[in-house]
Parts: C-alpha cells; sequence; structure tokens
C-alpha cells in the first residue's frame, strides 16, 4: 500500500480511537525504525516500554518462529511446556508465589483488582468479610477497561465513561498520611505504580513504600505494584520494587515481557495465591506457546549481569546529559526518573517540542502536556544517547528562542 492508501484505510475502517502521528513505519532494528518513505529515526519511545530490547530482537525472533512450526495455541485446559517454564522462572527471579497469564497489562490489572476483592470478602483466609475498597493515587495510569479507569487517578481519562465502578478511593501521591486517612473498615488493598509513567514520571519516594508496607501488614491489605512500565529491567533492577526493599502482594507486568507480542502477567504471593480457584477468573489466549516463549528469551536477556550493568551506565550517562541541557534551557523545569525511564518537565507545551524532534529523526513522547518523556530500549548505545541529545539540543534551543 502506498502511503495515501494507509491514511484512507484507517479513516474509513478503523475507530478513532488514538491520536495518530502521521508515520507509517515498516521495519525496526533495536533502536532504529524505518518509515514508508525509507526515512531512519531514533526510537527513545519504543511503545510505551513494550521494546525493552528495541526493535526486533534476534534471540526473540528466535524463539518465536521455532515455536511457531511446532504448537501455535493450546487452550489453559490444557498443559504446555512453555508457560510451564515461563510461570517457574518468573516465581524464581521474583518471589515465592504464582502466576496468571494474560494479554495486557490492564487485563493484569483487573485480575489483581479481583483477586483483592475475593480476598477481601472471604473468611476462610482469616481477613474480615465485606471489604472491597481499594486505595489507588492521583495522577496514576492502571488501564483503561472501566475497573482500571476507576482505579485510574486522572479524571481525563473517566470523562464520559461514567458512572465509574464503585470500590476504588484515590489520594495524594506519596503521601502516607492521606493513604492512612483513606483506611476504613472497607478497605482490602492499596494500589501504586513505583513510578507514574502517565502521570508525568513521577517517583515514589522510598521512605513512603516502606510505609505502605508496613500498614499493608498492619491492616492486613494487599499491596498492588503495577510494573506494567516499570518491569523487566527499565529501572535499573530486573523490577522496580527491588529498588525499595519491600515485596508486593500482588505484582503486574505487561509491555515489555513479550518482547512486543501481546502479553500480562499477574504475581502472586503464595500465601495468598488459592484466593482465585477453578472458574473464577480466565483469559484465552494468556500465556499461550508462542508468548510464553517469547518472554522467555526477553527474561534470558534481560536478567544477564552484564545487561543491567549497561542498562546503569547508560542511565547515567542519559540523567548528566539531560541535566545539562536542564542547566542550559530555562523553559526545563525538572529532570525525574529511574534507570532508562526519564522525564523531562518543561514551562511550555511539550507537544511541538515532539513534533520537531520528530522532523530531525527523534521519536520521544509527551505527557501531562509539559513532560517530556524518554524510555529507549534497554540495550540503547552511548552513542545512540548522544545522538538523540544532539536533536533534543537543537530544538530546545529552537523553542527557548521562541518564548
Amino acid at each position: 500500500m502506498k502511503l495515501e492508501q494507509v491514511f484512507a484505510s484507517y479513516k474509513e475502517n478503523i475507530l478513532p480511537t488514538y491520536t495518530k502521528t502521521p508515520l507509517v513505519f515498516t521495519k525496526g532494528k533495536g533502536s532504529r525504525i524505518w518509515d514508508i518513505n525509507n526515512k531512519e529515526y531514533l526510537d527513545f519511545f519504543p511503545g510505551w516500554g513494550v521494546g525493552n530490547l528495541g526493535h526486533c530482537h534476534p534471540k526473540v525472533m528466535q524463539a518465536v518462529r521455532d515455536q511457531v512450526s511446532k504448537l501455535i495455541f493450546i487452550p489453559n485446559n490444557y498443559y504446555h511446556i512453555p508457560q510451564a517454564k515461563l510461570a517457574a522462572e518468573m516465581i524464581r527471579l521474583t518471589y515465592p508465589g504464582k502466576v496468571f497469564f494474560c494479554n495486557s497489562g490492564a487485563e493484569a490489572n483487573e485480575g489483581a483488582i479481583k483477586l483483592t476483592r475475593k480476598y477481601g470478602s472471604s473468611t476462610s483466609l482469616g481477613v474480615n468479610q465485606g471489604r472491597y475498597e481499594i486505595i489507588t493515587f492521583e495522577n496514576a495510569f492502571h488501564g483503561r477497561t472501566l475497573a482500571t479507569l476507576a482505579a485510574t487517578g486522572q479524571k481525563k481519562y473517566q470523562n464520559g465513561f461514567e458512572p465509574m465502578p464503585e470500590g476504588f478511593k484515590s489520594v495524594k501521591f506519596n503521601d502516607i498520611e492521606a493513604v492512612k486517612a483513606a483506611v476504613n473498615a472497607k478497605t482490602a488493598g492499596i494500589m501504586l505504580e513505583l513510578i507514574q509513567g502517565e502521570g508525568g514520571v513521577n517517583v515514589a519516594g522510598k521512605e513512603f513504600v516502606l510505609s505502605l508496607r508496613k500498614l499493608c501488614d498492619e491492616k492486613n491489605l494487599l499491596l498492588i505494584v503495577d510494573e506494567v512500565q516499570t518491569g523487566v529491567g527499565r529501572t535499573g533492577k530486573l523490577f522496580c520494587f527491588e529498588n525499595y526493599g519491600v515485596q508486593p502482594d500482588i505484582m503486574t507486568l505487561a509491555k515489555a515481557l513479550g518482547g512486543g507480542l501481546p502479553i500480562g502477567m499477574m504475581v502472586v504471593r503464595k500465601s495468598i495465591s488459592e484466593t482465585l480457584g477453578p472458574g473464577t477468573h480466565a483469559s484465552t489466549f494468556g500465556g499461550g506457546p508462542v508468548i510464553a516463549r517469547a518472554a522467555l528469551a526477553v527474561l534470558e536477556e534481560a536478567k544477564k549481569k552484564k545487561f543491567m550493568v549497561h542498562v546503569c551506565l547508560m542511565s547515567e550517562h542519559l540523567f548528566t546529559c539531560l541535566e545539562q541541557l536542564k542547566a542550559k534551557y530555562g523553559i526545563i523545569q525538572q529532570i525525574r526518573g529511574m534507570g532508562l525511564m526519564a522525564g523531562m518537565e518543561l514551562s511550555i507545551e511539550g507537544k511541538p517540542i515532539v513534533e520537531e524532534c520528530i522532523k530531525q529523526g527523534l521519536l520521544i513522547n509527551c505527557t501531562h502536556d509539559k513532560v517530556l518523556r524518554l524510555m529507549p530500549a534497554l540495550n540503547i548505545t552511548k552513542g545512540q544517547i548522544n545522538k538523540a541529545m544532539v536533536i533534543l539540543d537543537n530544538v530546545l534551543a529552537k523553542a527557548q528562542g521562541a518564548v
């Protein structure tokens, strides 16, 4: 298809639920991606964190090709080896428990919400029956299904879909006193992102997270950590919770775990892993043979010590470069983030910056109107970071001159 035919097909046949950028990509390799006119771009925001290994990683492609030739699908009322291996590897890498497989972050978070409600209504687990409320946080983002929208602390995503499902209380992020004030006899759990990606790259304080864990232990509440965007090495640890010295009761994963293929996962602490029994939850395609093989290949690469050392080195270099830009341009208000998840808050609208970067061959993102978001592949090179910073420098200079 030609460029105009692609645009016409989308306009005629696809629901307009996305704000589209007029680019048609045809191939990618690592941190480079090419459009239909064979123009090359440096991708510093591969799929909202899906591309932790970049585009078309050879180990992932090899695993998928091998599995496709053997068995593509088997329903979850049967057993298969790739799923068994992936589950065992995930538990080995996280904490004693069990996993549930699905297809997306929203699905994983829906599962976490259901499990928490089931836990709160159970008498066999020694908890108070009738608890169903979950405390979430302002500027959080947990998905676009009705329940995960209700958990998302941003009204702009909820507008037009009211009434929201009940059972969620949104409080100020990084404020333990606000959390304590919200806990009542109906509270069953607390759900948070350790770094709020869509919320503007807001990082949870360590003392705040430790206090949440302590509060959950004291009140017999479940601590749910949404690592859909931070998981699989993004923050310099395989999982972000490792940076805080706590273990969640439930962790949700998606995005990067599949290496570009759709996957979701819920990791449940062993002591509550029998809460959902047969028939209480399901996902037709969850953890299928092909995606399980892809995820195993992703984990095999990400868990290597030298891989994480590289992430930490590149993180240090990226944040040094961003701080240098901040010192140079007054329109930059703050740099924040962790690992290779960075946010640059501006005093001006970020969309024109993103658009100009695209023209110069750099793909980045803007969230919360004024926060530029950079989340390059974890195997990004120093040279590629430097190239991106040259483009960003040029664009910021032009923007500052126009203020």
